[in-house]
């Protein structure tokens, strides 16, 4: 269930962390879509926190709200001790380039009639930072530590590559800035299975080589399990839980949780854990349920769900979960299942 609250929050040593995160876009009529409503997460130094969800559920919204693509409507995020929300332009230029974003659409990003060398150096060459031989011998160097061979690969234009070779690049210009954090949306979404794998060997070898912290944003939770240190499940611009990896995938305790590790496909498995089955589209943002935003979806919501909004609490270490009915997911064989049917408002 999606609710608010801070007690998954860490004190201090934080790189990244936003607090009461709003996003909102006016409509006509006075209408308001609410992508994004009170997010509050962290990233610690080396770390790779992973947002997953369903699509429409305010994931990538987030992220370009971090790096201020997207102007948030309140709420604050600070990076390194600046909050990026009050930042003139000329001073967030500069604190974007310890910030970078790797996109959802590998083509889409690049420049499709530009040389890759060019593309891999151009933010040196923005920033003035060497000569031009020094800016292309760095990025001769990013293409290297992203497996493209410089010699080959340099001289091709965007458009002649594929999709996982346009990744790479994308990767490797994001690097070259030297960035504390990299925030990846949905990097690996538009690539086959078998170089899905190869790009997430890529990042997790390169975090570990440059001490990058990392925000991973998808809604495979199968692929996020392998990136990721802690994740964060959220639902309708809401957080659902909180958790680190090893703790939500052993005992995910919220019911959209549980649904979102079913529906990842298995080898011997016809479908989903009886009476469990998402059956509606998610609700629309401009004007979400009231109380608990899952409740209309969810097999276990009660009238208390449609009067109070659920908040995060703790329920393990580093586990935090916002829903009503505390352990009602797939690690409590106390709590009955009910059917989907019937709770839909």
């Amino acid at each position: 269930m999606a609710g608010t609250g801070k007690a998954h929050l860490r004190s201090t040593g934080t790189v990244l962390r936003a607090e009461d995160l709003v996003v909102e876009f006016p409509l006509r009529g006075g209408k308001r879509v609410h992508a994004v409503s009170g997010v509050d997460f962290d990233i610690l130094p080396g770390e790779t926190l992973a947002l997953v969800g369903e699509s429409g559920s305010g994931k990538s919204t987030t992220a370009k709200a971090i790096v201020q693509l997207e102007k948030p409507t309140s709420g604050h995020v600070h990076f390194e001790g600046d909050d990026l929300t009050v930042l003139r332009s000329g001073a967030l230029r500069q604190v974007r380039s310890r910030l970078q974003m790797v996109f959802q659409d590998p083509i889409a990003s690049l420049n499709p009639w530009r040389e890759v060398l060019d593309i891999v150096a151009e933010p040196l060459q923005i920033w003035r930072r060497g000569t031009r031989r020094e800016q292309l011998d760095a990025a001769r160097t990013a293409m290297r530590s992203v497996g493209l061979d410089p010699e080959t690969m340099g001289g091709r234009r965007a458009s002649e590559l594929s999709g996982g070779q346009c990744q790479r690049v994308s990767i490797a210009r994001a690097l070259m800035l030297e960035p504390r954090v990299v925030i990846c949306d949905e990097p690996v979404a538009a690539l086959d299975v078998s170089v899905q794998a190869q790009i997430l060997n890529l990042l997790g070898d390169l975090k570990a080589q440059l001490d990058l912290s990392m925000l991973f944003i998808s809604h495979d939770l199968a692929v996020v399990r392998m990136v990721s240190d802690r994740v964060m499940v959220m639902y309708l611009g809401k957080i659902c839980e909180v958790a680190s990896a090893e703790s939500l995938y052993e005992a995910p305790s919220h019911p959209y949780t549980v649904l979102l590790l079913d529906s990842i496909p298995r080898l011997g498995q016809a479908s989903a854990a009886p009476g469990y089955g998402l059956g509606t589209e998610i609700p629309s943002p401009i004007d979400p349920p009231s109380g608990c935003r899952f409740r209309t979806r969810c097999p276990l919501a009660t009238d208390l769900c449609t009067r109070e909004e659920p908040v995060l609490r703790k329920i393990a270490d580093d586990h935090y979960v916002a829903c009503h009915h505390k352990g009602s997911g797939r690690s409590d064989a106390d709590n009955e299942v009910l059917p989907l049917s019937g709770h839909l408002d």
